[in-house]
């Protein structure tokens, strides 16, 4: 079973009348408001964007004890093509993203080029070598001097993946590097002006593409040290957790983002792919494959990473709840448990990928819940490595680190 205490379904009558729906639906809807955010803090910790000081301390230290897993983790790391030192940027003025990146116009390489930048900065803090960091800095500064726009129907979350990699990148530089970044005020004009833009406000499409583009507005706002638009990324980040994934305490229907419009049952249904039996831990996306729904999570684990570093621990509200229940939903079935007919036709596309570690460690570790199915499926992914999209390397990071 799922990493979860009960689980609540709601299974629809066949014989509900379409206006008792529509009566359940605005009950629904009418109910108390979305989740308070948090604000900013008055002076933002650096760097601060998913991984903090102590957590890249501890990190480092294990590393070069030649502890496990975080060894294997960097051996990892610094063996993969985003870390080759002959890699050379491949910037564009105008990067187009169709949809499933077709067109593919500098799409695969704005998105490791940037995973990239942020494999060099690891590297540069765990062994001190300053080629790495240098090597970040000339693939920031590359694309900072000539990226203008992204455009075409995926251009939202093309510049929500990158933006989530380029500031994890810049605030490990900017903020530990000993030598000098000439060009750090035209890469903060980069973000500001080309990304933050595109991602600021949001997006009705699937719930991945909101999250992943709020990751990257709360990055961004961090290295830019922007309250305004933290504050804003933050609010729609709490919203939009609360209706990707499911609480039985939620009600009989899925929580709902109000610019969405799903004010019917029927709506609801056919955004959450069909599927009308809701349960604890199921996420909008689990029925259209286990992979987007893992951008999904890792976005959620993301931000609230990064909030805790800013001084708000949103691993004790609804936001680590909902993680929680998510992981371990979606863990059970990844790690084998047969679909019953119920959950999207008895039929499901796996594939989570490597994100469970800042979750798990945020919930385990640190608040001693269980999760047995989260572990096991983390433990058996170690070293995780990257999706080559905006997720690399939370086996160093963040595997089993207390801070």
């Amino acid at each position: 079973m799922p990493d979860t205490l009960a689980v609540h379904r709601h299974r629809p009558r066949p014989t509900l009348l379409a206006t008792a729906a529509a009566v359940m639906v605005a009950c629904f809807l009418s109910a108390p408001g979305a989740p308070r955010a948090e604000a900013a803090p008055a002076s933002f910790a650096h760097p601060g964007v998913t991984v903090s000081k102590a957590q890249l301390d501890f990190t480092r230290s294990k590393v070069n004890a030649g502890a496990q897993p975080w060894k294997g983790a960097y051996d990892q790391l610094a063996a993969s093509r985003f870390a080759d030192p002959s890699r050379t940027a491949k910037p564009r003025a105008v990067v187009e993203c169709g949809s499933y990146s077709n067109p593919n116009h500098g799409c695969t390489d704005e998105r490791e080029d940037a995973i990239a930048a942020y494999t060099n900065a690891l590297a540069w803090y765990v062994t001190r070598e300053e080629r790495y960091a240098k090597k970040s800095i000339e693939l920031m500064d590359a694309w900072s001097a000539v990226i203008k726009s992204h455009t075409n129907s995926n251009a939202p979350l093309q510049a929500g993946w990158a933006g989530s990699s380029w500031p994890k990148a810049a605030e490990i530089i900017k903020h530990t590097y000993t030598g000098s970044w000439a060009n750090s005020g035209r890469f903060a004009t980069m973000l500001r002006d080309v990304y933050l833009p595109q991602v600021i406000n949001g997006s009705n499409s699937n719930g991945n593409w909101e999250l992943s583009m709020m990751e990257a507005a709360v990055g961004i706002s961090v290295f830019l040290e922007d309250r305004a638009s933290y504050d804003k990324a933050m609010a729609k980040f709490r919203t939009r957790t609360a209706a990707y994934v499911y609480l039985g305490s939620d009600g009989p229907l899925p929580k709902t983002v109000p610019s969405q419009n799903l004010d019917t049952e029927a709506k609801i249904v056919g955004y959450w792919q069909g599927q009308s039996t809701f349960v604890t831990g199921l996420t909008q996306e689990t029925c259209r494959d286990f992979t987007h729904a893992g951008y999904g999570v890792s976005a959620i684990a993301h931000i609230a990473e990064t909030s805790r570093i800013q001084g708000h621990d949103l691993y004790g509200t609804d936001v680590g709840e909902r993680l929680r229940q998510a992981l371990g939903f979606q863990s059970t079935y990844q790690l084998g448990e047969r679909a019953p007919d119920w959950l999207c036709g008895g039929s499901l596309h796996l594939g989570l990928g490597p994100v469970t570690e800042v979750g798990y460690n945020a919930l385990h570790n640190r608040l001693g819940i269980a999760m047995t199915n989260t572990r096991r499926l983390t433990q058996q992914n170690r070293p995780a490595g990257s999706n080559n999209l905006f997720v690399a390397w939370e086996t160093l990071t963040h595997g089993d680190n207390p801070n």
